[in-house]
């Protein structure tokens, strides 16, 4: 009984290192990047003299699922 509840602990901790993300946060105008072991989501929203890009990147093992950060000009 001991022998599977330590290997129950050991699973939980397994998985929440691979799955739990850690948040950063940029000094760019917004952007946050939620970032674990196995995928990672930036909320880009950054700030430049001409415009500003927003959208979400979305990636796992390193490779992007989704992307759609565009650029969006200034309004003048």
């Amino acid at each position: 009984m001991k022998k599977k509840i330590t290997l129950t602990v050991i699973i939980i901790l397994i998985c929440a290192v691979f799955f739990i993300p850690l948040p950063t946060w940029y000094k760019d105008g917004g952007t946050v990047k939620y970032t674990a072991l196995t995928y990672s989501v930036t909320k880009q929203h950054s700030i430049s003299p001409d415009g500003y890009m927003v959208g979400t990147r979305v990636k796992i093992l390193f490779w992007t699922v989704y992307d759609d950060v565009g650029f969006e000009p200034n309004a003048s």
